[in-house]
């Protein structure tokens, strides 16, 4: 006969699997809970704390229990577009452009595209979403050379895909990724605390021929968010 902490914890699992608590939302209170179903508040925390060790939970100090969030993932393993990797996880992918504007380069800029001082670049800002759940911020960085052969719309929501369809072969790219913390600005932004976990990521992507035709500053919510490496 299974224990009652272990079929408390099949059942709470079976409910977060058919959708009556949602990713993100908050449990009931262990009291609440442990007179649902019967039990002492010691055994309900030993469920909880199986589902807390197998990912499917998460406690937060002074708040309670919510169902932990599915982070969208990424191999660090060539270039790749945002808009893929959303799809390729079953998501749907959205962007809100927060500017987009022709101006000349800043140093960090002409250094990473490798153009002169006096060449124009394409610099926006945007949020990008997962089932309309924001996970990056990103500002990015084209070369107007390149950007001119695209519109607005087709560099804005789809950029990868739109080189591509263009006749460009994307290449490899540079990633560099640290840790840091939330700005206000940030937050808002990403629907976030200030001072949350953000991973940041600096991303030079080159053509085929070595031509490097965009500069990404992104910072995604750790919660939502994780690289791995793929080794083969």
């Amino acid at each position: 006969m299974l224990p009652a902490y272990i079929k408390i914890r099949d059942e709470l699992k079976s409910e977060i699997d058919q959708g009556t608590w949602k990713i993100g939302s908050r449990l009931p209170s262990e009291r609440d809970l442990a007179s649902r179903f019967a039990v002492s508040r010691m055994t309900l925390r030993q469920a909880i704390s199986v589902l807390v060790e197998e990912g499917i939970v998460e406690r937060r100090v002074g708040s309670g229990t919510y169902v932990a969030n599915q982070r969208v993932q990424e191999r660090m393993r060539g270039t790749t577009s945002f808009t893929e990797i959303i799809k390729s996880q079953g998501k749907t992918p959205s962007t809100h452009l927060v500017s987009y504007q022709r101006i000349l380069p800043n140093e960090q800029e002409i250094k990473h595209l490798n153009i002169s001082p006096n060449s124009h670049i394409i610099r926006m800002e945007r949020v990008r979403y997962a089932d309309d759940l924001p996970v990056v911020f990103e500002v990015a960085s084209i070369p107007e050379k390149i950007a001119k052969k695209l519109d607005k719309q087709a560099i804005s929501e789809h950029f990868f895909q739109s080189l591509t369809e263009a006749g460009f072969i994307i290449g490899k790219s540079k990633q560099t990724i640290s840790a840091k913390l939330a700005s206000k600005e940030m937050a808002h932004y990403l629907n976030i605390q200030p001072q949350s976990a953000i991973l940041s990521l600096i991303q030079t992507s080159y053509l085929d021929d070595g031509i490097c035709f965009e500069y990404v500053r992104s910072q995604y919510v750790g919660e939502r968010f994780e690289f791995y490496l793929e080794n083969h």
